[in-house]
């Protein structure tokens, strides 16, 4: 099987990948990446000799290049990732995600649709358009309830409205050309490798160097939080086991409000600094709230969990100190990308591979 993984430098899509590559040496798996800011093959580094692994940069907007690819190497999957996904970006340039999780992805569909007609496989089940989605389309929830797979869709920001769009397309694309798809919907991920303009690894950065936790209001907006290995984990299951058609919704059973997440990881960090208890919490700084800001997000699980076994494999408290292991063993790297030299360190360390 030739599976292309998009966005596979990216945080989420990395771990995908190496799990993919390591669990699977009769697959061939294609990482796709345009190297845009957040993409980083450091990420991947441990597994980019391997036999059953190959990267290829490019844009997944760009339709002649994608149909080459599709020719070219003849893919029975697609497990798609690709997508601009920071919520302020999304308020300061909506256009930019339109490009990339709309267009791209109706591209994506497209050129799939093409290469499986023209060239059908003879076992169907190796075909499929898995698309990697957001529980931020179902919008905003009250203090009760959770998001299920029927819940209607009532997405509150220029990235949700676009990840939103995407979804549709792919649901369009399996009921008008009877495309295999399968969509999933996932809470917020934390862990190795997530580029530091998301909460918890900009805190991290900010608690070493001694800077403000800016805090949105006042801390009570409500996030279901999962370790990025166990989304990975999800997704391996989902790709194998779930139902064509179908929408899996993944989330880690674990809410937390913001402001009570930023005080355990001042605790966290305080023991790992050796500072003195309550030092880092002396940070917290409460700003504007930002413009369409949803106030909770609440998975429910229960069709992934049952249906097909998934459960989360790691408590929060211990996933995070784990995530504050890894940031501070990797110091160098997150202070090249919070100045803003990512590029520069990229060039430094990849660029003649």
């Amino acid at each position: 099987m030739k599976i292309l993984i998009t966005g596979g430098a990216g945080f989420i899509g990395s771990h995908v990948v190496r799990l993919f590559v390591n669990k699977y040496p009769d697959y061939q798996i294609f990482n796709l990446d345009n190297l845009t800011y957040a993409g980083n093959l450091g990420s991947i580094r441990d597994i980019e000799n391997q036999a059953n692994y190959h990267f290829v940069k490019g844009d997944i907007t760009d339709p002649d290049f994608m149909q080459d690819l599709f020719a070219v190497h003849q893919f029975s999957a697609v497990i798609h990732l690709a997508a601009e996904s920071h919520v302020d970006r999304s308020i300061l340039n909506p256009i930019e995600f339109v490009k990339t999780n709309v267009l791209g992805t109706v591209n994506l569909l497209n050129v799939a649709k093409n290469a499986w007609k023209t060239n059908p496989s003879e076992d169907t089940k190796r075909r499929l358009f898995y698309h990697i989605s957001t529980d931020e389309v179902y919008g905003s929830l009250g203090e009760e309830g959770f998001f299920v797979e029927t819940t209607p869709y009532d997405p509150q920001s220029p990235y949700s409205a676009s990840k939103a769009s995407s979804d549709h397309f792919v649901r369009a694309y399996h009921n008008t050309y009877k495309l295999p798809v399968i969509i999933s919907n996932c809470s917020n991920n934390y862990g190795p490798n997530q580029f530091p303009e998301k909460l918890i690894p900009l805190f991290i950065h900010n608690i070493q160097n001694n800077k403000p936790l800016p805090v949105y209001g006042k801390g009570e907006n409500v996030r279901d939080w999962l370790y990025v290995i166990d989304h990975a984990r999800a997704i391996d299951t989902i790709f194998h086991q779930g139902k064509i058609g179908e929408t899996y919704n993944i989330g880690g059973f674990n809410e937390w409000k913001n402001i009570d997440l930023v005080k355990l990881l001042c605790q966290i960090m305080d023991k790992k600094l050796n500072r003195a208890e309550g030092e880092s919490a002396k940070l917290i700084t409460y700003v504007t709230d930002r413009a369409g800001h949803d106030h909770r997000y609440a998975i429910d699980a229960t069709k992934l969990s049952t249906e097909l076994a998934w459960q989360p494999s790691l408590q929060f408290e211990e996933g995070l100190e784990k995530t504050v292991d890894w940031y501070l063993a990797n110091e160098k790297w997150l202070s090249y990308v919070t100045s803003g030299e990512y590029q520069k360190y990229y060039e430094l360390q990849y660029a003649n591979r």
